[in-house]
């Protein structure tokens, strides 16, 4: 039984390590937040109308998914989700609904990702329509791309769907396989929030997506997660692969080696290796500062500056050109840290940049 005035609630997410690994089937180590997009609705047999608590956009839409007209702004992610529902037989079954969002738009904690995974959930209840789980981050995934063409991989969605509190998620993209992976106790996550918008639709998030995959046909049908950095290098060079995409294949192969050892080092006997942690998320941003050149002057800043304040590790997070810093900090001391590092920041830069303790939290429910 439906009841009326139901609630569907799904994530943020915050990427520890793994960046711009996922859409070449690599491994990723995301955790949701406890922030996220809300769908407060009721059944309505009429149409699918959905209206936004903060934008002035409203998706229209018959009861099974067809678009009366076509939409603009968020509006669209939601009926890329209606849509792609309707194509793959789920009844007609209309709801009112409101969304909601406390997922900072821009700063790299996957807004979009929890908003088509909120809407998929809540018109799969109106409908009756179950679907698995995996299932429903795909149909998110490919709600994005269609809404505003941008290549997404399958981490945001499947770390707003899969997530638990407490936990890390380690997904391998390529095989879907995952596990959860205990956060240690004694460290909060920081994210430093460095002011710069982005909207990955009108960054290069497309362009080095398409640089990096004229270099993926040297491994020979490898996965990139499959081979070491020395044997990528060397295929690249023998297939005459070009010196960017040969940079952008060393940040997607080495990246994968970090991810199983910030897993090891994270489940390190006796507590965490805080040294190991900081050396990581350090090799991280640098990769993708240098040979993936998706980070910006600012967040290399936040992250020298959450360094100097003591962070054990900080790295950019999300797709770059902009967003946050992920950062690692001892929980006596992480609400100074952020406090110190956003006031230095802006001092320097006089961007309104922030710092806030996020919680690992459960997926969508």
């Amino acid at each position: 039984m439906i009841l009326l005035d139901s609630a569907t609630f799904a994530p943020g997410r915050v990427n520890l390590i793994g960046e711009h690994t996922d859409y070449s089937g690599g491994l990723v180590l995301p955790v949701a937040l406890d922030c996220g997009v809300t769908v407060r609705w009721r059944p309505d047999p009429a149409a699918i109308r959905i209206r936004s608590a903060e934008f002035p956009e409203v998706v229209e839409l018959d009861a099974d998914g067809t678009p009366r007209s076509e939409p603009a702004g968020w509006a669209r992610y939601a009926g890329a989700v209606a849509e792609l529902l309707r194509e793959r037989g789920r009844p007609a079954a209309g709801i009112d609904a409101t969304v909601s969002s406390t997922v900072p738009v821009g700063t790299g904690l996957s807004s979009s990702a929890a908003l088509t995974v909120a809407v998929a959930l809540t018109l799969c209840r109106a409908a009756g329509f179950e679907r698995r789980r995996l299932e429903l981050a795909h149909l998110a995934q490919e709600a994005e791309h269609r809404a505003v063409g941008v290549p997404v991989g399958l981490m945001d969605p499947a770390a707003s769907l899969l997530a638990r509190r407490g936990h890390a998620l380690l997904l391998d993209c390529g095989t879907e396989q995952h596990e959860l992976v205990p956060l240690p106790a004694e460290l909060s996550i920081v994210v430093l929030d460095s002011g710069v918008r982005h909207a990955l639709e009108h960054s290069g998030y497309a362009t080095r997506r398409a640089e990096l995959e004229r270099a993926l046909p040297a491994l020979g049908g490898a996965r990139p997660s499959e081979v070491t950095p020395e044997a990528a290098e060397a295929a690249a060079l023998a297939a005459g692969v070009d010196e960017v995409a040969r940079r952008r294949l060393r940040h997607v192969v080495s990246e994968n080696e970090r991810v199983r050892a910030c897993v090891r080092a994270l489940e390190a006997p006796g507590g965490p290796d805080r040294a190991r942690l900081g050396a990581l998320f350090r090799a991280s941003h640098a990769s993708l500062r240098d040979d993936f050149e998706v980070s910006i002057p600012e967040l290399d800043l936040l992250v020298e500056l959450a360094r100097e304040a003591g962070a054990v590790a900080a790295r950019m997070t999300g797709g770059g050109f902009g967003g946050s810093v992920v950062a690692l900090a001892e929980r006596e001391t992480a609400g100074a840290l952020a406090a110190e590092v956003a006031a230095e920041y802006v001092a320097r830069t006089g961007r309104p940049g922030s710092g806030r303790i996020y919680a690992a939290s459960d997926g969508a429910r």
